[in-house]
C-alpha cells in the first residue's frame, strides 16, 4: 500500500487501527498505534518516547525543541482511543478508514484521529522542510482520554510531570473548527469558537439499601424503591440558568455578528439567543446550566427476589464556579436515604479569552480567514485539559479545520458512520502547524 500523504489520507491509516477503550481498563489497539506512530517520527528524524501504565495501553510523545528555549513551551495533545463501534449499524465498517464521497469514515474520525492525523503530518513536513518552533512543542499522542484517563494523561501527569517541564499551556479538543452560520439578512457568517474553559466532571455512584424478601410481598423502604426515587428527582431537576462569562461572551459576540441584540437576563432571552445561532447553539444549550442524568442501574438477580442493595451511576456536569454548590444540590436530590461517593472527580476548567494564547490562536485562524469570527466559549463535556491544567498550564480546547465548500459537515461522534471531510482535516493543518511554528 502507498504510503500516506496528505492528513485526510493519515486520518484514514490510523482509523485502521482498533483502539476501542470499554472502560475500566480493557481496551484494544493503543499500543500498537503508538508504535506505528512512534515507527513514522523515528523515520522522521525524530526520538519519540513511549511511555505506559501497561503494555497493551501505551502513550508516544516528542519534544520539539525551539528556537528560544527561555520561552514557556506548548502541549498538543491528541488521543488515540475511541469509543466502541457496533458495525451492524454502520454503513460503512467503522474501522476500514474509507475514503469516500469526500469524506474519512471511521470510528474516531472526529474524535479525534482527524486532528492525530495534523500533529503527525505537521511532525513530517517541519522534518522535511527543516523547520523550527519559536519556542518548544510536545506532542502527546495519548491513550485513555474515552475513560478517566488512569492509563493515559491523569497518569502521565502524576507518574511523568518531567514530559511536560517548561510548558506554560495546552491545546486539544475541541475549537478552531470552521462553522457556517447564516445571518438575519442571509448572508453568511462564518465561526470559529475556540473552547477556554469546560464543565466539570462529577460522577456519581449511588447505593441503596433495604430488606430483601419474595418479590410478593413488597416494601415501601426495599433499596429499589429509594433508589428509584432518588433517580427520578435527579432526572427531572431542572437545574437553573447559570452564565458564566465565556458563556455570556459567546452567546453576545455570535448573536452580534450574525445582527441580533440579546437580553441574557430572562432564560426565555437566553433561549432566543441559543435558538439563533443554529448549529453554535447546540453547544451553548448545554453551557448554561449544569446536568445530571442516570445512566446506569444495576439491582437484583431473579425476579421474584426483592434485593437488598440497588446501584446507579449519574453523570454529573458543572459549570466553572459550581462545583460545590453541585455537590450541595446533588446531596439534597439523592436524599438522606441513599448513599453517593464521587468516581474520579473533575473539576471545571476556566481560562481567558484575554490571553496571549487566545490571541495567537485567533491571529491563526484570521490569517487563513480574515472575515472569521473568532469567540471564546465553554465546552459541554470534559478533555484530557483536566489533567493537564493540575500542572498549571492554561488549556485550550484547538484543533482547526476548514469549511467543506460543498456543505459537508463531520458528524457522527460516539455515533454511527462516523466521518470528517476531507477538505476540512487537509485544511486545518497548515493552520495548527502555522500557530505551533510562530505562538
Amino acid at each position: 500500500m502507498q504510503a500516506p500523504k496528505s492528513p485526510a489520507e493519515w486520518c484514514a491509516h490510523l482509523l485502521r487501527f482498533d483502539t476501542s477503550n470499554f472502560g475500566d481498563g480493557e481496551s484494544r489497539g493503543e499500543t500498537a498505534l503508538a508504535d506505528e506512530i512512534a515507527r513514522t517520527l523515528r523515520d522522521a528524524g525524530y526520538r519519540p518516547e513511549m511511555f505506559a501504565r501497561d503494555p497493551h495501553r501505551a502513550s508516544a510523545v516528542v519534544r520539539v525543541p525551539g528556537r528560544n528555549r527561555e520561552l514557556p513551551g506548548i502541549l498538543v495533545h491528541g488521543h488515540l482511543d475511541v469509543v466502541p463501534a457496533e458495525p451492524e449499524q454502520w454503513t460503512v465498517p467503522p474501522f476500514e478508514g474509507r475514503i469516500e464521497d469526500g469524506y474519512v469514515y471511521g470510528r474516531g474520525a472526529v474524535d479525534m484521529k482527524d486532528t492525530v492525523a495534523m500533529m503527525l503530518v505537521t511532525l513530517l513536513d517541519w522534518a522535511e522542510r527543516g523547520a523550527t518552533p519559536e519556542r518548544d512543542v510536545v506532542f502527546l499522542f495519548v491513550a485513555d482520554e474515552e475513560d478517566r484517563g488512569d492509563w493515559g494523561a491523569a497518569w502521565l501527569v502524576e507518574n511523568h510531570p518531567e514530559i511536560f517541564a517548561g510548558l506554560g499551556a495546552s491545546i486539544g479538543e475541541s475549537g478552531g473548527s470552521a462553522t457556517p452560520l447564516v445571518a438575519a439578512d442571509g448572508s453568511r457568517v462564518m465561526l470559529y469558537p475556540i473552547a477556554v474553559a469546560e464543565r466539570g466532571t462529577l460522577h456519581m455512584r449511588l447505593r441503596a439499601e433495604g430488606p430483601s424478601g419474595h418479590g410478593s410481598r413488597p416494601t415501601p423502604d426495599s433499596a429499589v424503591t429509594k433508589l428509584l426515587g432518588a433517580a427520578f428527582r435527579i432526572n427531572s431537576y431542572e437545574w437553573p440558568l447559570t452564565l458564566t462569562d465565556t458563556v455570556r461572551e459567546y452567546l453576545t459576540v455570535t448573536n452580534a455578528a450574525l445582527g441580533y441584540e440579546v437580553d441574557l437576563e430572562s432564560d426565555a432571552g437566553v433561549e432566543r439567543a441559543i435558538d439563533r445561532m443554529g448549529e453554535a447553539g447546540d453547544v451553548a444549550r448545554v453551557t448554561v446550566r449544569c446536568s445530571a442524568t442516570t445512566t446506569v442501574l444495576n439491582a437484583g438477580y431473579k425476579v421474584n427476589v426483592i434485593p437488598g442493595a440497588a446501584e446507579a451511576e449519574v453523570d454529573v456536569r458543572c459549570l466553572p464556579g459550581t462545583y460545590d454548590s453541585t455537590i450541595a444540590t446533588m446531596e439534597r436530590l439523592i436524599g438522606p436515604e441513599v448513599g453517593w461517593t464521587l468516581i474520579d472527580p473533575g473539576e471545571p476548567t476556566d481560562f481567558s479569552a484575554s490571553s496571549p494564547w487566545f490571541a495567537r490562536m485567533r491571529e491563526a485562524l484570521l490569517k487563513h480567514d480574515p472575515c472569521g469570527i473568532v469567540v471564546p466559549y465553554c465546552m459541554g463535556g470534559g478533555t484530557d485539559s483536566k489533567a493537564f491544567a493540575r500542572l498549571g498550564m492554561e488549556c485550550f480546547g484547538f484543533t482547526p479545520s476548514t469549511a467543506d465548500p460543498d456543505g459537508r459537515r463531520g458528524s457522527g461522534m460516539h455515533g454511527v458512520d462516523e466521518r470528517v471531510p476531507v477538505v476540512s482535516v487537509n485544511g486545518g493543518q497548515p493552520i495548527l502547524s502555522d500557530f505551533l511554528l510562530h505562538v
